[in-house]
């Protein structure tokens, strides 16, 4: 099979990440016959210091017309002046509206040989494998008004949390969906008892329940839910919240696989049935960010941005198999001592980020 994939690596740790995800998606097509046509843009800080812009048209023109975007990170210190008109985050803002992103799936799993490097005790830890679902395109980050001003009273600023009724059932159903096909537990994240949209998300998250007998519905308050995550995190199979929440505890749910770099994700616009491919353009991006403490020393973890693309070759290219060839891949040289810096906690072979990339392309 062909397809063509729009590689958009970023700033920072971005190009080391994601050239070593290109080298698997490579060893990959070679192993099982198919062909992944890279075509390379700028996006982020880059792109602004050549472009002036974030999100380049050309940029977008690719990622539309490419059958899935593997993403690295944007943003830095260079661009994070307060006062900036333009920010790199702008750049993966921008291609998530456009391309109709909002579903966000990010696995959380605790990997058993890396269990010592979470700052959480091996017992807490042991058995997670869940899956945090986080709507995109609605709520505080997009919501208007949103502006900053100044009156005689000093400086303001003002952001809107919206949603529709629509935004919020769409992603709930992708969540019944997921759970449907996991343990059947769903955990629906809000702020029920403070804001006005959190009681709408769970008026209708109720009313989409009992069209999923077989799943069963938690309602949980976003400050119970951070405080489970880091007590009990074992109980939750799939957790869904707003863009801000889901942002929120997706992270903090990084220090339960040991770092930030071991988390994948995967955006779309459509959820796959068994055996099919997702419909539009999917986004996949590890979630560590952009690093830049780090960048360009070669120690950058690449395991999220490389099982980020297994993802992009299971939801957008229908290829399961092959996705697991990665997933087992990375589950080997883990089991075979290798670690890079920041999952080096329960020792190892402490290895560069090109290194972790060519052992695991080994293994595939």
């Amino acid at each position: 099979m062909k397809f063509t994939i729009a590689v958009l690596p970023g700033d920072g740790v971005g190009p080391e990440v994601i050239g070593e995800a290109v080298k698997a998606l490579e060893a990959v097509g070679h192993k099982h016959g198919h062909a992944f046509e890279m075509r390379h843009g700028r996006i982020g800080g880059n792109a602004i210091d050549e472009f002036g812009t974030a999100l380049p048209p050309e940029t977008l023109a690719l990622a539309k017309g490419s059958d899935a975007v593997l993403f690295g990170a944007v943003g830095g210190p260079k661009w994070d002046s307060p006062n900036a008109t333009v920010r790199p985050e702008d750049g993966i803002l921008g291609i998530r509206k456009e391309l109709g992103l909002f579903a966000n799936i990010r696995p959380v799993k605790a990997y058993p040989q890396l269990v010592n490097a979470s700052p959480l005790k091996p017992n807490v830890v042991k058995g997670v494998d869940m899956i945090i679902l986080r709507e995109l395109t609605g709520g505080l980050y997009f919501g208007k008004p949103k502006r900053r001003w100044t009156t005689s009273r000093g400086r303001r600023g003002v952001d809107t949390m919206l949603y529709t009724e629509k935004e919020i059932a769409r992603i709930l159903r992708v969540g019944f969906d997921l759970a449907r096909g996991r343990r059947k537990k769903l955990a629906s994240v809000d702020k029920f008892n403070v804001l006005a949209t959190g009681r709408l998300w769970r008026e209708i998250a109720t009313e989409l329940g009992r069209e999923y007998p077989d799943v069963e519905l938690e309602h949980i308050l976003v400050d119970n839910a951070a405080m489970q995550l880091v007590r009990n995190p074992a109980r939750f199979d799939v957790m869904v919240a707003e863009n801000t929440f889901g942002d929120i505890l997706s992270d903090e749910a990084a220090v339960l696989g040991g770092s930030m770099g071991m988390l994948p994700s995967a955006s779309l616009s459509d959820l796959p049935s068994a055996g099919k491919r997702a419909k539009g353009v999917g986004l996949y991006e590890p979630i560590h960010g952009t690093a830049p403490d780090i960048a360009g020393k070669g120690i950058a973890n690449p395991m999220a941005a490389i099982l980020s693309a297994a993802m992009m070759l299971r939801y957008s290219f229908g290829l399961d198999r092959e996705a697991a060839a990665i997933e087992a891949a990375v589950e080997g040289v883990l089991a075979e001592g290798y670690r890079t810096q920041d999952i080096a906690g329960d020792g190892g072979q402490v290895v560069s980020t090109s290194k972790m990339g060519e052992v695991i392309v080994g293994r595939i």
